[in-house]
């Protein structure tokens, strides 16, 4: 029971999947949702702690730094994090990233206890926070083993929005917590739920041997092209989820401070965003992972002016719906650029080769290596953007006193990563050439 390691794993036979895969795969998929479920509520808890540091008296901006700074470290953390699965086993790893979770779920506890509790120990206990991000490239990569190509897309959208889910629970949660038991029990709260999953992880999941990996070799995709694009559009869909999700408290009591009451109601956007990522990649094997980010992309461009509408009419009710719309089209482009990740690597892997022939095998097997790291590095880089989605709406709000600035950059960087989208993946003649006939 201590050494759960698999030496043979074919997912794309399927025989050996139906009979044998499927049941030990799905299983893995279960409990890495509950892990990373969790990993998403600690990394985020600061969402909803800040709107309740009224006596510590920090400003608008000074909040949003205390809610950027777990979205800086958990990115930062999710390269070595990708490199985990492969070095020490998916399973083993899982045992280990979530027992982490109790240093920031203790150290939160610990911080709001004291009322002189200084402002840079907020930000450091703050950052620890961090450590919850980090456990969803690990998750994503060790997963991305356990399923055949044409189930990816969901397997990942649905291990993705497990975890994207944790989001939601912190903000629906946390005020009624802190409301029964006081602000340490924000941290505390969670302390048995990381124990039940790192017991759950040692004795349910699994190590895949065909999956470990120097990391020496990992490393060699970050000299490929398609990782940094891809980092890029991501750092569009999650990076934007994440960041809107994190931001949503601070900006409806910094905004609409009459309807300050309406705080608990947050938690809406990051569940539609978190329900509808595994849609997006269902919708992605049918259609193409880079069609899919493309309309993603102009629907996130044209709801982020709505947003800006509502703001500056100080409409609240067009503010929120169109915000809801706008975490939504990013939940879609989730599911939809993890989707692509697999198939560009598969596509340049085994391209010229004859299906079923030894080569093709062996070049499928190095494409799913190579996906799995480029999934921990584009994840990481990805990541940055809910940092950003802060920060520029805490300079916004600093500097003009509206988020307006803000969303204008953020519909402009949609523009280009929908150009980008088009001009790599979708039309035939351009530089990453042959991947728009793969369906990526």
């Amino acid at each position: 029971m201590a050494n759960r390691w698999i030496a043979e794993w074919r997912p794309d036979d399927p025989g050996f999947w139906a009979y044998t895969g499927r049941r030990i795969a799905r299983r893995n998929l279960a409990f890495s949702i509950f892990a990373e479920h969790l990993g998403f509520t600690l990394w985020t808890v600061w969402s909803v702690v800040a709107v309740h540091l009224g006596s510590y008296r920090f400003s608008t901006d000074q909040l949003f730094w205390i809610v950027s700074l777990p979205n800086l470290v958990g990115s930062a953390l999710r390269v070595p994090y990708t490199f985990g699965p492969a070095r020490f086993g998916g399973r083993n790893f899982t045992v280990v990233s979530v027992l982490l979770l109790l240093v920031p779920a203790v150290l939160l506890a610990v911080a709001v206890s004291d009322p002189a509790t200084p402002y840079w120990a907020f930000l450091v206990i703050a950052a620890t926070a961090g450590l919850g991000g980090g456990n969803f490239a690990s998750s994503m990569a060790n997963i991305t083993h356990f399923y055949p190509q044409e189930r990816q897309g969901a397997a990942l959208g649905l291990n993705a929005a497990g975890g994207n889910i944790g989001v939601s629970s912190v903000q629906l949660l946390m005020p009624l917590v802190i409301g029964a038991f006081g602000l340490a029990a924000a941290g505390l709260f969670w302390i048995p739920f990381i124990l039940a999953a790192a017991l759950g992880a040692f004795f349910f999941m699994d190590n895949l041997s065909s999956a470990r990996a120097p990391a020496r070799e990992q490393l060699r995709i970050a000299g490929r092209a398609q990782t940094w694009i891809m980092s890029l559009l991501y750092i569009g869909t999650f990076g934007s989820f994440i960041g809107y999700s994190t931001a949503l408290p601070l900006l409806i009591k910094s905004q609409f401070p009459e309807l300050a009451s309406l705080v608990w109601l947050a938690f809406l956007g990051p569940l539609l965003g978190s329900l509808v990522r595994p849609a997006g990649g269902r919708l992605s094997d049918r259609l193409g992972g880079a069609r899919v980010t493309l309309a993603g992309f102009a629907a996130m461009a044209a709801v982020a002016a709505l947003v800006w509408q509502g703001l500056a009419r100080h409409d609240f009710v067009l503010f929120f719906g169109a915000y809801l719309l706008l975490v939504a089209a990013t939940g879609v482009g989730n599911g939809s650029t993890y989707r692509m990740i697999p198939a560009i690597f598969r596509a340049k892997a085994t391209a010229g080769l004859a299906p079923g022939t030894p080569a093709h095998e062996a070049a499928l097997a190095a494409g799913r290596r190579d996906a799995s790291a480029a999934v921990g590095i584009i994840s990481a880089i990805g990541a940055f953007g809910g940092f950003f989605i802060n920060r520029g709406f805490g300079g916004s709000i600093a500097g003009t006193g509206g988020a307006g600035a803000a969303l204008a950059a953020f519909a402009g960087f949609y523009a280009v990563c929908a150009l980008l989208t088009w001009a790599c993946y979708l039309r035939s003649a351009g530089p990453v050439a042959g991947l728009a006939a793969a369906r990526v």
